[in-house]
């Protein structure tokens, strides 16, 4: 039996009646009799009697009837206690729940605070870096606004490009290598910037003139016209920035060069980079080159064109060098060979000489000696007084004598 079951019996208990019993249960009669049936199998015992007044319990009903109640007063009261300890443990959870919800939040709003802090900080500190970047890029305009000033002046250009030629050239060539302000044709007022001296004929030297040129009002005018994008403006840029080199590169003809006095061609510099990619795009170096006899340089390629010329001047100085060392030899040559003939005659006249005194003492000597053979030798006190020799060691002075003839002999 089950908490169903306890309910049908009170149904019953209250009822008296199975149809009013199957109606308050919502099931059919049918069904109801159907479950009675299946309980009393169930304990063993007949539960109610039926009559036309209605149904009673048995005495056996009446005590299941008792337990039922009981059982269902139990389970009530489980229930209850069961919902007691459930809203309970539910208002328990809930505290707990908003303690560790307020606990969260704390720490949630702490973490936030803190990484809110932090980040306005950062923000502060880029802000900060962004104002001094600000200062700092004002400042550099205002620079860059003096220094366009300052070359917005032609004669001021002309001087800085001076001042960087002559920085190359003092520091790749040596000071009597080249000359500043020279007047490269002979009686011309015309003094170039710089040039530099190169071997000429004879031993003596012809002039390279250079010559510094900055058209910066042209240069910017093509700057501009890039930064428009307008193809025309650009176009007509460039073909002003080509009449501006050709009228210099035929200044410079005109002025400064002249064979034999110069080489046949000068020197147009560019103090900057940029210009001289513009004139190497443009294609102007071989038609000025070509048209003027001038050769245009930048300073990467000025500073590689005087390393080439520097070589070339050592070169030149070891072929000096050589030439000079080639004529000591001939000279010591011809010196030696005289030196060795020299000695072949006194080779020659020893060998006279040694043959006439082994004729000489060696013959007659042999031929004395036989003769004296039978002569008995006296002491060589004697021998000297007898002589009248003072000196025994007179002989081998005599014979030195003999030899610094011979010598005298040999040199004729």
């Amino acid at each position: 039996m089950d908490e169903k079951d306890f309910e049908l019996l009170e149904v019953l208990d209250e009822t008296r009646n199975i149809t009013h019993a199957a109606d308050k249960l919502y099931m059919t009669q049918s069904a109801l009799s159907k479950r009675i049936k299946s309980m009393e199998q169930e304990l063993g015992v007949e539960i109610l009697l039926r009559s036309r007044q209605g149904i009673r319990f048995t005495p056996a009903g009446e005590k299941v009837l008792e337990h039922s109640r009981a059982a269902l007063k139990q389970m009530e009261q489980l229930r209850r206690a069961m919902v007691e300890s459930m809203t309970a443990l539910q208002a328990e959870n809930t505290r707990k729940l908003d303690e560790i919800r307020h606990t969260v939040d704390e720490q949630l709003q702490d973490a936030l605070q803190k990484r809110v802090t932090e980040s306005f900080k950062a923000v502060n500190q880029q802000l900060e870096q962004v104002y001094k970047g600000l200062g700092e890029m004002q400042s550099l305009a205002a620079d860059v606004g003096g220094l366009k000033q300052v070359l917005s002046g032609v004669k001021t250009r002309g001087i800085l490009g001076e001042i960087q030629l002559g920085a190359i050239l003092e520091e790749i060539l040596a000071p009597e290598q080249y000359d500043t302000n020279v007047a490269t044709i002979p009686g011309s007022t015309q003094r170039v910037e710089y040039a530099i001296r190169m071997p000429g004929a004879d031993g003596g030297s012809v002039w390279l003139p250079i010559d510094s040129k900055f058209p910066g009002d042209t240069y910017a005018h093509l700057q501009d016209a890039y930064a428009s994008g307008d193809a025309q403006a650009v176009e007509d840029a460039r073909h002003a920035l080509e009449l501006v080199l050709r009228s210099e590169a035929k200044d410079i003809r005109e002025k400064y060069v002249e064979p034999p006095y110069t080489t046949a061609f000068g020197i147009l510099f560019l103090p900057f980079e940029g210009l001289y990619a513009e004139v190497v795009n443009a294609g102007l170096l071989e038609v000025l080159q070509r048209d003027y006899q001038v050769n245009v340089a930048g300073p990467s390629t000025m500073a590689a064109l005087l390393n080439s010329l520097q070589m070339g001047f050592k070169t030149l100085a070891i072929q000096k060098r050589s030439g000079e060392v080639w004529q000591l030899l001939g000279a010591v040559k011809t010196e030696f060979d005289k030196f060795g003939q020299g000695l072949a005659k006194m080779q020659q006249r020893l060998r006279q000489t040694d043959e006439e005194l082994d004729q000489l003492i060696g013959v007659r000597s042999r031929a004395i000696s036989r003769k004296l053979r039978s002569v008995q030798s006296l002491d060589e006190a004697s021998a000297s007084a007898l002589l009248e020799i003072d000196d025994m060691n007179e002989l081998p002075k005599a014979l030195s004598e003999t030899s610094e003839t011979s010598g005298k002999v040999g040199e004729y």
